[in-house]
């Protein structure tokens, strides 16, 4: 259970902090959500508390952990499959995972073939995906702006 104030990540939109928890009426069911402001985008998004563990809501990770998501992210790319379409689901289920270190794989990994290769449209909007759910949630652990965590990830490409 998350309580007003709380910094934490919901899969596939990135990292945002706790704003309120009501009790809404939706579909003529009355349910506790949790109301979550997104700080890149500036999006609210409620959720319903009793779906909180199936939808993957987790904590950001601390300070500590940044400089392994760095190492990732500088790290050499992981073998993928030369079909663009398992390609993409194998990078898709990593982001559905919610899993930082998953996530920092696959903007790594799609910013080196996209140097190497180039990307399709698909993989090409994955990455931007990828990178604003990596930049939110680093920005939120790391308590930068958006903009010096962007920078962040963009260095370790340097």
């Amino acid at each position: 259970m998350f309580k007003v104030g709380d910094k934490v990540v919901y899969p596939m939109h990135g990292a945002g902090i706790i704003e309120a928890i009501e009790e809404k009426e939706v579909l003529g069911e009355k349910k506790q959500y949790y109301i979550l402001r997104l700080p890149v985008g500036d999006m609210k998004v409620m959720i319903p508390i009793a779906n909180c563990r199936e939808i993957g809501l987790r904590e950001v990770i601390d300070r500590a952990s940044v400089p392994k998501v760095i190492s990732i992210l500088k790290g050499k790319s992981t073998a993928m499959s030369s079909n663009w379409n398992r390609r993409y689901r194998a990078n898709l289920e990593k982001m559905r995972s919610g899993d930082i270190y998953e996530v920092a794989e696959v903007v790594r990994n799609l910013a080196k073939r996209e140097k190497e290769k180039g990307l399709s449209s698909g993989e090409r909007k994955m990455l931007e995906n990828a990178r604003q759910i990596l930049i939110s949630e680093l920005a939120l652990a790391t308590e930068l702006e958006e903009e010096k965590a962007q920078s962040l990830v963009d260095s370790a490409f340097a």
